[in-house]
């Protein structure tokens, strides 16, 4: 499978290494073809790992993620050619935060809307599938590091394309994947960052999550 990752920060580089250790090719995409870090990843990680612009990733990818600021997401799936999303999987796992010195996060889009169904709305012919965004990017390739058994979740429009990203999610090391239903259950995902920033303050650490626990 060749997997192209949108975003070269800690979440994007955290993602894109172990698709390439799970044997994927793997494109990182950012503006800049000669983004420094996206070739200081590609150097570390060997023949599977290569670099590119966001519109060579979106060409490259047969499945896509999107790594990037949660602010940026949209623009930055606009800047890539339209063709190369079409009938492909968009896994977001990305939230929809301002950071401003001085002040928490905030979440600008919430309540009656969330990133999730945004990128939907402007994607039509894509495949849409919110997951990962409820836990630390560690977490998310590597389940164990939060001990136990815990949950993560899934939402989307296209049930064929949910049950692709589980089994990816399986290959991760997931073991409970919870369902959410329609893209609309990325509003209830992108919404537990509020509490999530509280307990990693409290913490100080990101190496926990959340686990529904049934009578």
């Amino acid at each position: 499978m060749r997997y192209g990752v949108l975003g070269t920060g800690m979440v994007g580089q955290t993602l894109a290494t172990r698709l390439a250790e799970l044997g994927h090719e793997v494109m990182m995409g950012s503006r800049r073809a000669d983004n420094q870090e996206a070739e200081a990843w590609r150097q570390r990680t060997g023949i599977r790992a290569h670099v590119g612009t966001f519109r060579d990733t979106a060409a490259f990818g047969d499945t896509l993620f999107n790594c990037t600021q949660g602010a940026v997401s949209s623009a930055v799936l606009q800047s890539v050619d339209a063709n190369d999303l079409v009938e492909k999987i968009l896994i977001d796992v990305a939230n929809p935060l301002v950071l401003s010195p001085g002040t928490p996060p905030a979440l600008t889009i919430c309540n009656t809307d969330s990133l999730g169904e945004r990128l939907q709305r402007e994607l039509p012919r894509t495949k849409v599938v919110k997951t990962l965004n409820t836990c630390n990017c560690r977490v998310m390739v590597d389940p164990a590091r939060a001990g136990g058994d815990h949950d993560v979740f899934v939402c989307g429009n296209d049930a064929g394309a949910k049950e692709t990203v589980k089994a990816l999610l399986r290959d991760f090391g997931w073991k409970t994947i919870i369902d959410l239903g329609d893209i609309t259950g990325a509003r209830a995902t992108e919404q537990l960052m509020p509490i999530w920033l509280r307990l990693y303050g409290i913490y100080g650490s990101a190496d926990f999550n959340f686990k529904i626990v049934r009578s």
